[in-house]
């Protein structure tokens, strides 16, 4: 072995040997705002069960090629008027470091009870579609989303 390629070889092994703590540690990290799905619906619903409910219609794609963009669109089959009205749409994320991706309060005003946006997901996972009716009762959807690339997490 000539003494060039020594050195050549141990640069290398110097420089893998400095970055692989810091891999390593960035991979365990988890952000001051983590919070799972159990603990977001917990927080959103006050332990309250939310019920599937038919009158909430989640649009997603089945696959997404690009995590980073999601479009998601949330329609409730619901009165708005001022005694009967869709009060918050949740949107989560099961699998994402933060689940609770979006919040949307509404007012009867709004006159009807439809959203739509756009979310990241770092893969695939279940999408769910949160809503809180003026009554106090929760009733949900949910649907899962198979992402091939460029998830965020």
């Amino acid at each position: 072995m000539q003494r060039r390629d020594f050195f050549k070889k141990l640069g290398v092994v110097a420089a893998a040997t400095a970055l692989t703590p810091t891999i390593s540690f960035a991979s365990g990290a988890k952000s001051k705002n983590a919070m799972t799905y159990k603990t977001a619906l917990d927080a959103i619903t006050g332990g309250k069960t939310a019920k599937v409910s038919s009158k909430v219609k989640l649009k997603t794609p089945e696959i997404a090629e690009n995590g980073a963009v999601v479009p998601v669109t949330v329609n409730v089959d619901s009165p708005m008027t001022s005694d009967n009205y869709v009060k918050a749409i949740h949107i989560l994320a099961s699998k994402n470091f933060n689940a609770r991706s979006i919040d949307v309060n509404l007012t009867p005003a709004n006159g009807k009870a439809m959203f739509s946006t756009r979310i990241k997901l770092g893969g695939t996972q279940d999408v769910i579609a949160l809503v809180e009716l003026s009554s106090g009762e929760f009733l949900m959807a949910s649907q899962n989303v198979k992402v091939t690339i460029g998830g965020c997490g």
